[in-house]
């Protein structure tokens, strides 16, 4: 099979499908190994980006998906309903940092991270389709645990969760101890 007609028909899967698709799928229905499918559909990548299209393929935990980029958002609007935007705020990010960087994990251990109630944060987090249930822990009561989403990756431009900054330890020691003579401070005031 030519490289063009493998490359139609991908295509035309990531177009009708409209979400992300595992590269084993779209290899199953093309008849090609994964890892040619996986050599094409990079190579379509770049061509998209080469010839400044308006469409792009992005890479999503070894998913693929066609997608508008985001800087022809402004002209999509013009003709759609504006879609809502959702507002993150410091709560929310902060809320998302600890899922993203601990999943799976329960409310219970967020709220233990943060010092406060997370209730509202975290369902928040669900309904923006950021985090998910990813099971329940196997402990008494099965507290519910969270983890990222597909929409989570897509919204903060990264493939995996591998992808996430590295969290300097260094830093981290700086900033607990700053946090703990801040609450001293206010202890002794």
């Amino acid at each position: 099979m030519e490289i063009k007609q493998l490359e139609a028909k991908i295509e035309a899967i990531l177009f009708s499908l409209g979400h992300s698709v595992e590269c084993e799928r779209i290899a199953k229905a093309v008849g090609h190994d994964t890892e040619t499918v996986r050599k094409i559909i990079h190579n379509m990548m770049d061509m998209y980006d080469r010839e400044d299209r308006g469409i792009q393929i992005i890479e999503l935990d070894g998913s693929f998906q066609l997608c508008t980029k985001p800087e022809m958002y402004d002209t999509i609007i013009k003709v759609t309903h504006v879609p809502k935007k959702h507002l993150l705020t410091d709560v929310l990010l902060e809320t998302l940092s600890i899922i993203a960087y601990k999943q799976p994990i329960t409310k219970i251990e967020i709220e233990s991270i943060r010092g406060v109630k997370s209730d509202h944060a975290v369902n928040k987090l669900v309904e923006y389709n950021l985090v998910c249930e990813a099971g329940r822990l196997d402990a008494p009561g099965r507290p519910i645990l969270f983890g990222t989403t597909e929409e989570f990756l897509r919204n903060f431009g990264i493939q995996s969760i591998e992808d996430l900054p590295m969290v300097n330890t260094e830093k981290m020691a700086d900033f607990k101890q700053e946090a703990e003579e801040e609450v001293q401070l206010k202890l002794d005031i």
